[in-house]
């Protein structure tokens, strides 16, 4: 009789310790679930605050670039293949972008040459693909030999041959705007023809402005080129 009494204490108290073992095992399941969970929780919060960063920073470019549509590090990435391609010098104003770019004419003369076209091309592209609705407008300037009305004309015609070029490139026409600065804003004063630094006179640079706003350029006419 005892033995049996023995041997049923031994029978409880190992249910009673597998019993244990298991309550024990899933209060440490559901602790791991509970971890894993707040873990989960964290990752996706901080993902979501790097998001909505990223986007704050993609919406502050864009505003800052004058973006219209399109990626925005892509468009950096372009921007700065230009700089490297070309030597172009793009400055971010307040309505849109100012690109200067080595599009550079003859001594009296207002002829595209072959060795520009590319970088007018890419030009046309960047255009296209990010300001689609966007107004450009070409500025001409001239050396300072000759008078003043005909550098005058002179520019305008150099500005007309660069947007004429754009267009055969497929930008709208509509949204081309040319002016002539004639030999105002020299960047190598009093060089002209043959002098060295005169080429750098007789040049078109471009304003992609923000829809709707007037370009700082034409707007400041008398500013730095």
């Amino acid at each position: 009789m005892r033995l049996h009494t023995g041997l049923a204490w031994v029978g409880t108290i190992a249910l009673l310790s597998g019993c244990a073992t298991t309550g024990a095992l899933k209060r440490a399941q559901q602790q791991n679930a509970d971890a894993l969970a707040q873990a989960s929780a964290q990752q996706k919060a901080a993902l979501d605050a790097e998001a909505s960063q990223r986007a704050s920073t993609d919406s502050a470019l864009r505003q800052q670039l004058g973006l219209v549509q399109g990626d925005v590090q892509q468009l950096k990435t372009d921007l700065q293949s230009m700089r490297n391609d070309f030597n172009a010098k793009i400055t971010a104003m307040q309505d849109g972008l100012h690109f200067d770019m080595p599009v550079n004419f003859a001594f009296n003369d207002a002829t595209i040459r072959s060795d520009d076209q590319p970088s007018l091309t890419r030009f046309a592209h960047v255009v296209q693909q990010y300001y689609p609705n966007s107004k450009v407008t070409v500025e001409g300037f001239a050396d300072p030999a000759g008078s003043v009305r005909y550098n005058l004309v002179l520019s305008e015609r150099r500005a007309k041959a660069v947007a004429d070029y754009l267009a055969s490139q497929g930008m709208s026409p509509a949204l081309i705007e040319t002016v002539g600065y004639g030999k105002t804003r020299l960047v190598t004063p009093k060089a002209w023809g043959d002098q060295p630094g005169a080429e750098l006179n007789r040049r078109a640079v471009f304003v992609i402005e923000t829809k709707g706003q007037a370009s700082v350029a034409l707007a400041n006419p008398a500013g730095t080129p």
